[in-house]
């Protein structure tokens, strides 16, 4: 395959773009909708790719992929802790910091390098005050509409 990802998926919000090691994810990533689709190049993003739509069919749909250990042992703490917001509800920044004895700030830059959007639900990780910043971006644009789209589609309605 040409491109950098294994697959380039379709998303209701632009494109998704997977990479593997063949056996495991090792990152998903944001598109804009200009990026040319690619379709699956292996098992794992097949069926990466039947999660992704039954998802998007159904945001109570599970993911069960198998996923590539990275991240440092920090982040790792804090993508475990995000893993268990349930469906249609947020935490804050400043909740998951106190359920793992760290700091705010350091659970939001953990979020933000989260290799696997979706899967593990960074998007349910919501500031004090507000929505927060998404995939290391802050203000308006790409990257806080497609927070936005995911946590309607989930049933979360922010102000």
């Amino acid at each position: 395959m040409d491109s950098i990802f294994d697959a380039i998926l379709p998303a209701p919000f632009g494109k998704i773009g997977v990479r593997t090691d063949g056996a495991a994810i090792r990152e998903i990533v944001y598109l804009p909708e200009s990026m040319k689709l690619a379709a699956p190049a292996n098992a794992v993003t097949q069926r990466l790719a039947r999660q992704l739509e039954a998802y998007y069919a159904d945001p109570d749909a599970p993911f069960d992929v198998p996923l590539a250990p990275v991240g440092s042992d920090f982040q790792r703490r804090v993508w475990q802790a995000i893993a268990s917001v349930p469906r249609g509800k947020v935490t804050t920044y400043g909740a998951v910091a106190r359920q793992i004895a760290s700091a705010p700030r350091a659970v939001g830059q953990a979020c933000g390098a989260n290799y696997f959007p979706l899967v593990i639900p960074c998007h349910r990780v919501v500031g004090a005050s507000g929505i927060g910043g998404f995939a290391n971006h802050q203000g308006d644009g790409f990257f806080l509409d497609i927070k936005r789209w995911l946590l309607r589609h989930e049933g979360v309605l922010l102000t």
